[in-house]
């Protein structure tokens, strides 16, 4: 039986108060983030390969179904603000945008319907097709990841279920062994929170490694709202020791961005 599919070790949960559930759900979640640790060489590979690939044109897409399709599609919606980084994280999901709110009927059961919404995007060799699948075993995300691999491209899965057919089809398996669920079979518990965390990982690993962070700073950012320009504008005082506050908010404001703005005042100084 899958590890995903298994009984949860809790008994009567009707029958529980509210703060025994709540220090139960807890108690399982702690264990989510050991599980995720022991993937990380695995993550390694994939964050290094994918690194090798997106400044030859490459980009990273996300394809899943149901809540793996919807942790898929908030990483990847995140990158272009936090990093600046438009059209390189791709998040598609089993049904399409309705999918992202209304459960869609057999959505994940069609196997060739994964390729299909990739190849609106004109995929090449230099992409990466990472599936999402607590089960590993959603046929949307198995075909989408033959295919891709037979097209030399980087294909990795991200799963809960050792050994699962999703596994043996990518060229690297990521397998978080976070055990049965608080809910048996609620996946998008900790099999989901296992997901995003890994999702983190890949994400923000590549666009450090590609040089869009400073120190520790998101020198990239789009400043969107008044928050980002003020955590730009502090940047940008911590970067260059302008002082001023409103003398760095206005040579933010000058040049749209932190990196562009800091390089400038660092030429000038000389």
């Amino acid at each position: 039986m899958k590890q995903t599919e298994q009984a949860s070790k809790y008994s009567n949960l009707d029958k529980m108060s509210t703060v025994e559930i709540l220090q139960g759900i807890n108690t399982e979640d702690k264990s989510v983030a050991d599980a995720v640790a022991f993937t990380i060489p695995q993550v390694e590979r994939l964050v290094n390969g994918i690194v090798e690939r997106i400044p030859l044109g490459g980009r990273v897409f996300y394809l899943g179904a149901g809540t793996s399709g919807r942790i898929g599609i908030l990483d990847a919606s995140e990158i272009p603000p936090t990093y600046g980084v438009h059209d390189t994280f791709i998040g598609i999901i089993a049904g399409g945008d309705t999918a992202i709110r209304n459960a869609v009927e057999g959505a994940e059961d069609k196997e060739e319907q994964g390729w299909e919404d990739i190849l609106p995007y004109h995929p090449s060799r230099y992409d990466t097709v990472v599936g999402i699948t607590a089960s590993g075993a959603a046929p949307y995300v198995i075909g989408a990841i033959r295919e891709a691999r037979s097209r030399g491209m980087l294909t990795a899965v991200v799963t809960n279920n050792p050994g699962s057919p999703a596994s043996q089809e990518a060229d690297v398996a990521i397998v978080a062994s976070v055990g049965p669920e608080f809910v048996t079979g609620s996946t998008r518990m900790k099999a989901g929170t296992s997901a995003k965390l890994i999702l983190n990982m890949i994400s923000t690993s590549a666009m450090i490694l590609l040089g869009h962070v400073k120190g520790n700073k998101m020198v990239d950012m789009q400043l969107t709202n008044r928050k980002l320009v003020d955590r730009g504008t502090r940047f940008i005082m911590e970067e260059t020791g302008i002082r001023d506050y409103e003398k760095a908010k206005a040579l933010l404001l000058e040049h749209g961005g932190v990196r562009s703005a800091i390089d400038s005042w660092l030429a000038l100084k000389g």
